[in-house]
């Protein structure tokens, strides 16, 4: 097998497929000339979010708080504070799509409460990797025996195969769409956004002696 021809291909797979979660984050803010009233605000303002997020249930699959940021407001000259700045940030992690925009709007209705997302991603263990991995492994089979067909062999053994990388899209926002028809709850119409994977791999077969004659 050692002095057998061999044949080195690249094979390539690429899928687009649903994603499996949406993150969005959610910003609780305050501000007062008074300090104490400032984190008393901020602190029942986020405790109202994590009471909305605790009455969506299984629909929020995962919650981190982030950045937690307190700051003076002074003026341009000197030191002398004139208000005192508050903001704490949450990460919300969901996989029921059917609940996100709603949960998103109840969240958005609070006081002084921003809501930035989705961004739409698939989870690390997906099986989309995988099939895309098979899949990548198989067009270098499929172009290797092309190869060795041109010239008049066949695929007799792999030599060796090489993984060259697995790659996904970063996260992507999608844009939110707001309705209101009178009187009437508004609506969120979200489009979640298909995520491509890419998988290579490198192969070297060895084919059995070609007819070149």
């Amino acid at each position: 097998m050692a002095d057998a021809p061999v044949v080195a291909v690249r094979g390539e797979a690429y899928r687009e497929v649903a994603p499996e979660l949406a993150r969005f984050t959610v910003t609780a803010s305050a501000r007062d000339r008074d300090r104490e009233t400032t984190l008393t605000r901020l602190a029942e303002r986020a405790a109202a979010v994590r009471v909305l997020l605790d009455e969506a249930g299984p629909a929020v699959e995962r919650r981190e708080t982030g950045q937690l940021r307190v700051w003076p407001e002074t003026k341009r000259s000197g030191e002398r504070v004139v208000a005192y700045h508050g903001g704490v940030t949450t990460t919300v992690t969901v996989a029921d799509f059917t609940a996100l925009g709603e949960l998103m709007l109840r969240l958005a209705d609070q006081d002084q409460i921003e809501v930035a997302g989705p961004w739409w991603s698939l989870r690390p263990d997906s099986p989309a990797y995988r099939e895309a991995r098979h899949a990548a492994i198989a067009d270098a089979l499929a172009r290797a025996r092309e190869y060795a067909e041109a010239l008049g062999a066949r695929v007799t053994a792999l030599l060796e195969l090489a993984d060259t990388g697995l790659a996904a899209a970063p996260p992507m926002l999608t844009k939110a769409a707001f309705g209101r028809a009178g009187d009437a709850s508004p609506e969120l119409d979200l489009d979640p956004q298909p995520q491509p994977v890419q998988a290579a791999v490198e192969a070297r077969f060895t084919i059995s002696e070609p007819v070149l004659g």
